[in-house]
């Protein structure tokens, strides 16, 4: 038995699990946020209880520190000995990484080379690796990438009809997100069909304030809907998804704004927020469509398109599905618009069943015995993929 320490960090937070392996059981879990700022947050959970404090966390380094010492004194752990491995999530890894690695030097320089396609994580990513380092020398370190399980995508799938040398001479070229998620979610809806994983087509879809659908066939990605950066794709929560390029120049012609200001709010301003008008957080527009407001409703209907016309593209380009996965926040949560996409999907013989569909649960099926293809609802674990790698790579007993 080995204890992991899983670690998502933010710019300014650090959200972690700690697991037994390979039970994969949560030993506790939390997250600190508002690093950097005058009052900090810490929420952990372990055995049943959860706690929240308000420390002072002026870096990272603080924040670790704080966490490692406060597993020993809630006798979480004996001592910090008993953790065998931590495992970091990192969004880009680029066409460097193939699969997940051992943190050295060569590992951290070129995540940071690589901060570019993801400037909001991979730095971020780098802070937290180096303060896990610091609070725990001698403990082996794994980086986890988002990018690595879109890797199998063929050259059709993942180049952009843009000159050549553009990939040739940076990397332009779609790499996906969300990897952990797909191939977590991909692999235990295998297991619930009770088919070998190797036989399987599967599409998931990962629907929450960031969106990706994804094709999977054997276990292995065959297309995924973001890109060179999270942008491309369905709507989300604040960013576009899939728009016309010229929507850049025009609106900086328009408003006098350069392409930086633009794309930030193409990222940070679009989506939900923007079409609605209300808020980047579903329960806000599922509220106001229940209320009758038209944007509302749009944002949800243009969504529901979007998400019906990706999965039927990749319905075709897998020849046929054997299930379609919901998972992640809204995925999970949002019954209504599980219902929007699976009624518009209809054409290919899919029948949700409104009665499993509205019911509150965890992971289970929600098409009708008759539907050509199944439905499942799936609460992602990115965190248990995470452990999962760590013990692998580092070959933890």
């Amino acid at each position: 038995m080995a204890k992991i320490m899983a670690v998502n960090a933010g710019s300014s937070s650090i959200k972690f699990q700690l697991l037994e392996m390979p039970a994969e059981t949560v030993i506790a879990s939390g997250v600190m946020e508002r690093i950097g700022l005058a009052e900090g947050i810490f929420t952990l959970k372990y055995n049943g209880k959860k706690e929240e404090t308000h420390p002072v966390l002026p870096t990272h380094a603080e924040g670790v520190e704080l966490l490692l010492n406060t597993l020993v004194e809630k006798g979480i752990v004996k001592s910090l000995d008993e953790i065998s491995g931590v495992g970091h999530r990192v969004v880009q890894g680029g066409e460097y990484f193939k699969d997940s690695s051992l943190v050295d030097e060569t590992a951290l320089e070129k995540i940071a080379e690589l901060a570019d396609l993801a400037p909001l994580h991979n730095p971020a990513h780098i802070i937290g690796i180096k303060a896990f380092q610091k609070a725990l020398p001698n403990v082996p370190e794994v980086v986890v990438f988002d990018t690595v399980f879109h890797q199998t995508m063929p050259e059709e799938a993942y180049m952009y009809a843009v000159p050549y040398e553009w990939y040739e001479k940076y990397g332009i070229r779609k790499y996906g997100a969300h990897g952990t998620s797909h191939k977590y979610v991909s692999q235990r809806c295998a297991e619930l069909m009770n088919k070998p994983l190797k036989d399987t087509k599967i599409i998931v879809c990962h629907l929450g304030n960031g969106a990706s659908i994804s094709a999977v066939e054997g276990g292995l990605c065959k297309d995924t809907s973001m890109g060179l950066t999270p942008l491309e794709g369905i709507p989300m929560g604040t960013r576009t998804g899939n728009i016309d390029p010229t929507v850049v120049s025009y609106i900086c012609a328009k408003e006098n704004k350069t392409a930086s200001e633009v794309v930030n709010i193409l990222n940070k301003k679009s989506g939900y927020l923007g079409m609605s008008g209300r808020s980047n957080d579903a329960r806000d527009v599922t509220k106001g469509m229940e209320e009758g407001d038209h944007r509302c409703k749009l944002t949800f209907d243009v969504q529901a398109k979007r998400i019906a016309d990706y999965v039927a593209s990749y319905w075709l380009y897998l020849g046929g599905c054997d299930a379609i996965c919901f998972t992640a926040g809204m995925g999970e949560n949002l019954k209504h618009l599980r219902l929007n996409v699976a009624k518009r999907l209809a054409p290919l013989g899919v029948e949700i069943d409104e009665k499993l569909n509205d019911t509150f649960s965890d992971e289970r099926i929600i098409s009708t015995p008759n539907s050509k293809i199944k439905l499942y609802i799936i609460p992602t674990n990115e965190e248990v993929m995470i452990a999962r790698d760590t013990v692998r790579i580092a070959n933890i007993k």
